[in-house]
């Protein structure tokens, strides 16, 4: 049976980034963490009803919306439009460090949507994993053209030192056969 869907959020680069995942790993596979940024304190499990009715409607799809903002999480988020305020001067405000938890809402779980949640993931996940076999293949197959290439060239690089090496031999006979001649030459005009 499929696991239940929980939502988590972090912010990376630009962007704020939700999914529903079954796990906090599975969550950190689909942003594409090379570490744990749920220990580092840089991601969450989200109970924001807006951002968890996101998720829910699309899981196991990574959602973005600009760092910073509020506003709705979709598939694709322009990028932040307040970062040119650098030239104001910053107000300091201060808020409480203590966070407050928040009462869960105790509905009745819709077992329905929780298994066709659990499903969509499952379908997404797959949906990634075909497309990175994709890029793999794509990856090793300009691999393996690049290695017949540079083969081809070596081949090439190859045959012509074989080339070279037999022609200076051939030279170097001739130059030895003259040298022969040259010195019986001077021998037989000597005597």
């Amino acid at each position: 049976m499929a696991r239940k869907l929980k939502t988590y959020q972090t912010s990376l680069g630009f962007f704020d980034l939700a999914i529903a995942a079954p796990s906090m790993k599975a969550a950190l596979q689909a942003w594409g963490a090379e570490s744990n940024l749920f220990h580092q304190g840089a991601a969450r499990e989200s109970h924001d009803p807006d951002v968890v009715a996101a998720t829910m409607a699309k899981p196991g799809v990574v959602l973005k919306r600009p760092v910073g903002s509020d506003g709705p999480f979709g598939e694709h988020a322009d990028l932040p439009t307040d970062l040119d305020d650098a030239d104001k001067p910053a107000k300091v405000t201060r808020k409480s460090k203590a966070v407050k938890p928040k009462k869960s809402t105790s509905r009745p779980a819709d077992k329905a949507a929780e298994r066709k949640a659990a499903l969509a993931y499952a379908r997404e996940q797959k949906r990634r994993d075909r497309e990175r076999e994709k890029e793999e293949a794509a990856r090793e197959k300009e691999r393996e053209r690049r290695q017949a290439s540079v083969d081809k060239a070596q081949a090439a690089l190859d045959r012509a030192a074989r080339e070279h090496a037999e022609k200076a031999a051939s030279i170097r006979a001739q130059m030895e056969a003259l040298e022969r001649r040259s010195q019986d030459e001077l021998r037989r005009a000597r005597d």
